[in-house]
């Protein structure tokens, strides 16, 4: 077995497959059928795109919304049934396919569709993609675009025409048009804005609440006390219209409307003190000191590579102990491993992350309006430089990332993705073997280490750190911590009651975080099946003492078959621990776990455009489970729900710290191996006592060197951060 666990046990999946072939490890041109797409490839999608007068296509950061424009363009991964052909069976390489997203806004009845290209790296032809159901994308729930928060910029510039002497009094700074800088001592004193999704209430709906903020560096943490409604679902803007404003604890139906009561002397004005030239509560500047005064301007302790990397990467192709795996970072949704071998056994088709979802609460219509749904906002897209000896360890190897998302051609990402292995500062496992008379027999440990893939999110005010570690003993970790600003809205009284008070005027909103996995196990083929174990307490008579009882545990399995152990089947689980969190609206994070077959049609749990439309979704995962399918002897996909309650707190400013804010899941063997698989490492050192007890003469052994020697000091911090 192969155990999926998040805290305690509670619930196993168990694949029980015959044999298959002898494992073996594939070369990297096998697995790179699953490498994102290049540069030139992206560019060759593109170019066959424009070309096709029938598309009528116009770049995307020119002209209005009323036109066609190619928005997203990334690997179309080929079907699982081909892929294994290929991998596993010697069939024919899978041609490689493109997913062009197209924003059809120039038609009467403007649409978005998505398109299947290719073959690559010339392509010839293309067809449309069909979701389950067979049901079209409503205009109103594409993504964002540059060019229509352009457009809403200039809206709301003419719409607080009539507020600045309110701002400019209340706040020091005003809505403006053209360049401005969040640098204190540099340009314009100007306001900016965050927007909130969803965009409305129903389906049809693009109705968008804007936070206005005052544009200094940590701009999140700076709300004026003003909210605006702002209908843009016309693609014509001279028919945007703002709907409501809040302001400071008020409803008004109009800007003007709230111009009059200010001018009136009715409005009660939130006046904000002027930020600080230095120091500013929002930034990293270093602030105050430690009462130990132990030394912080110094370097810490550093991570290296004494004889030189212990993994190795070919292409998309990772290799590491007995681990190996491809990977792409798709601009849609982030990472996601295909091919996952231990030994050169499959243990896993496909690991990815689905979406990262934040529903809030407060007392602002922003506020109570927020439910992020990341995948929705390029979640995969918005993977900026790794910092060397911040992000990653600086000995880690960086890859670079191609995204071709609200883009005129492919963008590239420097340093979005690194790798590295990591000492876990704990030993894998270790035993001192007393001798009970102040000697031993024996002391033997086997370091802690891990190899990281790791990329990160920056979705606007949240990042997101993506983890995927592989440990030497057939462990692997999924994990994500969240850090950067949290999202606050301007306080009021009333707020009171939905998170903290964090500054004199910003209110912390309670939320939560709540992450989706997708985890296609494949043992030794695809026959899988599904059953749960319980632990269970039993109170039984003592056999050995008549009179007396025991109580102790066992384990009770339910559904699904018998566990088999037999040399010609290969068990692997699932252990889950559900917490007792809230029960959220998008369907698939109301399921700590649940399993269904593989179906092609049923590629991923959520799409990019649920969060503009999370009513009528186009992806739904109800239907996942409604097909009432049997899980007995199938190719199963398990889909994993983790996350957390964040309740800000005044220690939650400049930023979320990592520490306490993490969340994953693991992939463990269970009777899988005939003993710990780490025992091929030669890592361990034994020590033991050649002239017991006085035990003053040892044999010391190790397979290593005996001393690693000095860490290579690396070159100083860069940092480029453009893309």
């Amino acid at each position: 077995m192969w155990l999926l666990s998040l805290a305690w046990p509670l619930a196993m999946l168990v694949i029980v497959a015959s044999t298959g072939p002898s494992p073996t490890v594939p070369p990297p041109d096998k697995v790179s059928i699953f490498a994102d797409l290049s540069a030139a490839e992206l560019r060759a999608v593109r170019s066959f795109l424009m070309s096709r007068p029938e598309l009528e296509l116009s770049p995307s950061h020119e002209g209005p919304l009323a036109k066609n424009s190619l928005f997203l363009v990334e690997l179309l991964p080929p079907k699982k049934r081909l892929a294994l052909r290929y991998l596993d069976q010697g069939g024919p390489r899978p041609q490689r396919h493109a997913r062009a997203v197209i924003f059809f806004g120039g038609q009467a009845e403007p649409n978005v569709t998505e398109f299947a290209v290719g073959p690559l790296p010339w392509p010839t032809f293309y067809r449309p993609l069909r979701f389950k159901g067979g049901r079209s994308v409503p205009f109103t729930a594409r993504p964002m675009t540059q060019l229509e928060y352009k457009l809403l910029h200039g809206k709301l510039v003419e719409a607080m025409a009539p507020l600045n002497q309110l701002l400019r009094e209340a706040t020091g700074f005003e809505y403006l048009n053209g360049t401005c800088s969040a640098h204190r001592e540099e340009g314009r004193r100007c306001l900016t804005f965050s927007d909130i999704a969803p965009r409305g209430l129903a389906s049809g709906e693009r109705r968008t609440w804007l936070v206005l903020q005052r544009f200094l560096e940590g701009f999140f943490l700076h709300p004026v006390g003003l909210e605006v409604l702002v209908d843009h679902r016309h693609l014509d803007p001279r028919h945007w219209a703002v709907e409501r404003l809040w302001y400071n604890g008020r409803y008004f139906s109009s800007p003007q409307e709230l111009a009059e009561s200010y001018e009136q002397g009715t409005l009660v004005v939130a006046h904000l003190p002027p930020p600080p030239s230095h120091q500013l509560f929002s930034s990293y500047e270093p602030r105050g000191h430690f009462a130990t005064d132990t030394p912080t301007e110094v370097h810490g302790a550093k991570v290296c590579e004494p004889q030189g990397q212990r993994y190795r990467l070919r292409g998309n192709l990772l290799e590491y102990g007995g681990w190996s795996l491809a990977f792409r970072l798709r601009s849609s949704a982030g990472l996601q491993l295909f091919d996952l071998r231990f030994n050169g056994e499959r243990v896993a088709y496909e690991v990815s992350v689905q979406e990262a979802i934040a529903f809030y609460g407060g007392n602002t219509p922003a506020a109570m309006q927020t439910k992020y749904m990341d995948a929705g906002w390029g979640m995969g897209s918005v993977t900026y430089e790794l910092a060397r000896g911040i992000d990653c360890p600086e000995v880690a190897t960086y890859v670079d990332a191609h995204h071709l998302y609200d883009a005129d051609g492919p963008v590239r990402f420097s340093r979005a993705i690194c790798i590295f292995e990591l000492p876990t500062g704990v030993p894998l496992r270790r035993h001192f073997d007393s001798d009970f008379q102040g000697g031993f027999h024996f002391y033997a440990g086997l370091e802690g280490q891990a190899l990281v893939l790791r990329t990160t999110s920056t979705v606007y005010n949240y990042d997101y750190i993506w983890d995927f570690l592989l440990y030497p003993n057939g462990v692997m970790e999924a994990k994500v911590h969240a850090t950067g600003y949290i999202h606050a809205t301007f306080y009021t009284p009333q707020g009171r009651r939905y998170g903290s008070r964090v500054q004199s005027h910003l209110l912390g909103n309670l939320h939560t975080h709540l992450v989706h996995y997708k985890v296609d196990l494949d043992i030794a083929g695809t026959g899988n099946s599904f059953e749960t174990m319980d632990l269970r307490f039993e109170n039984i008579s003592n056999p050995w003492s008549p009179g007396a009882r025991v109580v102790q545990p066992w384990l009770g399995a339910q559904g699904g078959v018998e566990d088999g152990t037999s040399p010609q089947h290969h068990p692997w689980g699932m252990l889950c621990i559900p917490d007792d969190g809230p029960d959220p609206a998008p369907v698939p994070h109301r399921y700590h776990l649940a399993v269904t077959r593989h179906h092609e049609n049923e590629p991923s749990s959520s799409s990019i455009y649920a969060q503009n439309d999370p009513w009528e979704p186009l992806v739904s995962f109800e239907s996942f489970l409604r097909d009432n399918e049997t899980i007995e002897d199938q190719d199963l996909v398990a889909w994993v729900t983790v996350g957390f309650l964040h309740v800000p707190h005044a220690e939650d400013i400049p930023n979320t710290s990592t520490p306490g804010n993490a969340v994953g899941f693991f992939l463990r063997p269970f009777n899988f191996f005939n003993e710990d698989p780490s025992v091929a490492s030669r890592s361990p050192v034994i020590v033991r006592p050649l002239d017991p007890p006085t035990c003053s003469r040892l044999q010391i052994q190790r397979w290593t060197p005996p001393s690693p020697g000095p860490c290579i000091a690396p070159d100083p911090f860069t940092y480029n951060g453009t893309y």
